[in-house]
């Protein structure tokens, strides 16, 4: 039997400070290049030791922001494939509730990974799996799932960037409207 250690809450707050930081950071000026550990220590308001205490350097900072952000999606998305009791329109509204929630870290991923090809991976599972659930045959001449993928990543990479006023809802039936179906 083996017992997990809790990690100490001084280490995850340091950790989500300099996280912190590093968005406030690239936010006021989006060129990682011009992020240093100094910048990030001071904005954090943590010291340069703390910060070699967590990370090698700006890289693996931002390395393991950006895995933990996707780790979160992909979590998100495994359970809406899994989800047996909700409706295509729930899913869809719950997954852009949590980008929506998410989309100040999102902004960060923008700028420090391929962020829209990870989605559109996850988004393309999703698919997949309506698609091999659905109890109806479709038709030969149905839309290819590459095609379909890539325009709801488009669609939700627009909606993230430039029209976060509109509500998650919103955007899901604006979706369905134009397929229908997954």
């Amino acid at each position: 039997m083996s017992i997990q250690k809790k990690e100490d809450p001084r280490i995850i707050r340091s950790r989500e400070m300099f996280k912190n930081a590093v968005i406030s950071l690239l936010s006021e000026d989006s060129t990682i290049s011009n992020l240093t550990v100094q910048k990030v220590a001071a904005k954090a308001g943590l010291n340069r030791t703390t910060f070699y205490l967590h990370y090698h350097d700006i890289q693996d900072l931002l390395t393991q922001i950006n895995d933990g952000i996707l780790n979160e999606l992909s979590d998100k998305i495994i359970a809406l494939i899994h989800a047996k009791n909700l409706s295509e329109k729930q899913q869809l509204t719950q997954l852009l509730d949590y980008l929506y929630t998410q989309r100040n870290h999102l902004f960060t991923l923008f700028n420090i990974s391929q962020f829209e090809e990870q989605l559109f991976l996850f988004i393309k599972e999703l698919v997949e799996t309506r698609r091999e659930n659905t109890m109806e045959e479709l038709p030969a001449d149905y839309v290819a799932i590459e095609i379909k993928t890539a325009s709801l990543v488009g669609i939700i990479m627009w909606w993230i960037k430039k029209g976060m006023h509109f509500s998650s809802d919103y955007i899901t039936n604006q979706i369905y409207l134009m397929y229908k179906v997954y």
